[in-house]
């Protein structure tokens, strides 16, 4: 811990959401130590919106850092958080978070057993990896799936983010993770379809003209909540 009871951050992945979700808890008080980045564009854009962490390698965050982020894709993680263990990497009583909606806090078992604590965060929000998230992030639900003694660390660290903690038991991450992407990459797979039609209709400004429809359209089946679907109506 810092002299001022605050954690040293390591972020590894500085894709959007690393690179913000490292900005948002250097934001509130804590210090990050070090992030590391693999692409040209996530190098540039830790050097945009963190200009004083310096880039650093995964065993060299890990050595330093109390929070450990893992921002990386759902795909990595599990292979990630192995190898690193059979590395002998991982330190008893650090607090490893990752980012994926798909996996709960057990795919951070092999850094669990090494005395690491294990937390799921996910902000359930769409990123563009700029310092606009910041204005986004109060507005925001993360998902926390944690072991019942390391949950208000959970919660704590998404309330200093800025966001609101949803507890998501780790039995219905795959459902959470489900219901997400229908919600982020249907709704704009369907938002583009219909540009392309009124583009293809001639009418000018299309975005324009959809944009009270969609939110309309959106308020209202929120407020409406869930109803069943019938089939032959789609």
């Amino acid at each position: 811990m810092s002299a001022e009871g605050r954690l040293n951050v390591g972020i590894i992945g500085a894709g959007p959401v690393g690179a913000v979700l490292g900005l948002a808890l250097a934001g509130a008080g804590h210090l990050v130590v070090g992030i590391s980045a693999v692409s040209e564009e996530n190098r540039e854009r830790a050097e945009a919106l963190l200009p004083d962490v310096p880039l650093m390698s995964v065993p060299d965050i890990l050595k330093r850092a109390d929070l450990v982020l893992l921002a990386i894709p759902a795909a990595e993680l599990i292979s990630t958080v192995n190898g690193l263990a059979e590395a002998g990497q991982w330190h008893a009583g650090q607090i490893v978070a990752h980012t994926s909606p798909e996996h709960g806090y057990s795919a951070l078992a092999p850094a669990a057993a090494q005395g690491a604590i294990p937390l799921a965060i996910h902000p359930a929000m769409r990123f563009t990896g700029t310092s606009v998230d910041l204005i986004k992030l109060p507005d925001a639900y993360f998902a926390v799936s944690a072991p019942k003694i390391a949950l208000p660390i959970a919660q704590a660290l998404v309330i200093e983010m800025g966001g609101e903690p949803v507890v998501v038991e780790e039995e219905a991450r795959a459902k959470y993770a489900e219901a997400f992407s229908v919600a982020s990459s249907f709704s704009a797979l369907i938002v583009n379809q219909a540009i392309g039609l009124l583009e293809e209709a001639g009418v000018e400004n299309p975005r324009g003209l959809l944009a009270p429809i969609v939110r309309t359209s959106v308020e209202q089946a929120l407020a409406e909540g869930h109803q069943p679907l019938n089939p032959e109506a789609l």
